[in-house]
């Protein structure tokens, strides 16, 4: 199953899957919708394809993802993983990867979905915050739960220290889940997905 690694930022969840032997040689592509990332200079330290697809460069919304679901289906891509990806790609990508499609989110969703996560825990003081590996559905956030870690927000965390524990978590379970995708072990009912155990 060929695997396009979709990124915004520094790449550090894309890294974590290069370093997985058994993931790396699914990954065929890295999507980037900004130019200069560190995620691309990761990609192409592994070798891996770049493409890098502006959104401004489109005169509204559903041009940019028909254009990111033609770089796609041109290179073959069979799946989809987001990886610090900060865009929502709208029903023509959907349609296309619904069920095959991953994302990684920085809370215990459904508690703070959207892109403060981590900052959002920390404002609402709570005791318990983890990761949450997802598939993607036409919401934000919202679609059926793969796999789940928690963690303990400390008395004494900030931003920095409570991402970079979050971090940790991240860099174990998007891998886990993905291996998983790639060996056809997610299995959906309604809003429940689960992973069958590896043979």
């Amino acid at each position: 199953m060929d695997l396009a690694v979709l990124v915004s930022g520094s790449g550090t969840n894309l890294q974590a899957l290069l370093d997985d032997p058994e993931i790396r040689r699914h990954v065929a592509l890295v999507v980037s919708d900004r130019p200069g990332v560190k995620a691309l200079d990761r990609a192409r330290t592994a070798d891996v394809p770049i493409a890098v697809i502006e959104p401004q460069r489109f005169p509204d919304r559903k041009a940019f993802d028909r254009a990111v679901l033609a770089e796609l289906e041109q290179r073959g891509i069979e799946a989809l993983v987001s990886a610090g990806f900060m865009r929502l790609l709208g029903p023509a990508v959907l349609d296309r990867y619904g069920g095959r499609w991953l994302n990684v989110h920085p809370s215990l969703l459904p508690a703070f979905p959207g892109m403060h996560g981590v900052r959002d825990a920390l404002e609402h003081g709570v005791k318990v915050t983890g990761v949450t590996v997802f598939l993607v559905d036409a919401g934000i956030d919202t679609g059926p739960i793969v796999v789940q870690e928690s963690l303990q927000v400390l008395e004494d965390d900030d931003w920095d220290s409570l991402e970079a524990r979050v971090h940790e978590i991240e860099h174990r379970l998007l891998p886990a889940a993905v291996r998983a995708l790639v060996g056809g072990r997610i299995h959906v009912e309604g809003r429940r997905a689960r992973i069958e155990d590896a043979p």
